[in-house]
């Protein structure tokens, strides 16, 4: 069970996913919707409140995930604590906004940071598995590309030359934060359906 209501990440867990010996569902394939306030400090704590709440409604082992931009010159923010430091604006275009507003001075070679992900997995018996994984990069002037969502439109990968936001899907997948930390949750859930 992939632990969102939101189609476009289910689709994104999906392809993440493939492979991994089991059976993907999103909550409207079993008639769940749960509405699940993230009250954690940390990518960890809210993913996991997620998959919890999934799979204590379902039965099924449930997958979430929790991540964020965190950029040095700006000690860390936006983070995992971005909904309550005034980050989120209305709509993607004004978070990037925010963000790209917070940065107005900060020099090119200082406009280091990464994308984290945390995903967690829990099971029917209790267990939990957790990977992480990180996206060293840039953040860029301005935004540029369509393929995508959040702060994707300005977050330069290495050694790419254009954003997060102008990469194909199969290209995003290998290369970003959620695509690392899923690959691992991948092999692990492998592992368990072969046991």
């Amino acid at each position: 069970m992939i632990a969102t209501n939101n189609p476009g990440k289910v689709s994104e867990f999906r392809d993440l996913l493939a492979g991994c010996g089991w059976e993907i569902l999103a909550p409207a394939d079993v008639g769940v919707s749960i509405d699940v306030d993230e009250t954690g400090a940390t990518y960890a704590e809210n993913a996991r409140i997620k998959a919890e709440a999934f799979a204590n409604a379902t039965g099924l082992a449930a997958v979430a995930d929790d991540s964020g931009l965190e950029v040095d010159a700006l000690r860390g923010e936006p983070g995992a604590l971005h909904h309550l430091r005034g980050w989120d604006g209305r709509d993607n275009a004004e978070r990037i906004q925010i963000l790209l507003e917070a940065m107005r001075d900060v020099a090119p070679e200082q406009r280091t940071g990464r994308f984290r992900s945390v995903i967690v997995v829990v099971l029917p018996d209790g267990r939990v598995i957790e990977e992480e994984g990180a996206c060293e990069g840039l953040v860029a002037n301005a935004p540029s590309g369509d393929n995508g969502w959040g702060y994707d439109p300005v977050f330069l990968p290495p050694e790419r030359g254009v954003t997060m936001a102008q990469l194909s899907e199969a290209e995003k997948n290998r290369v970003s934060h959620r695509g690392i930390a899923a690959a691992k949750i991948r092999e692990r859930l492998r592992e368990l359906a072969s046991s």
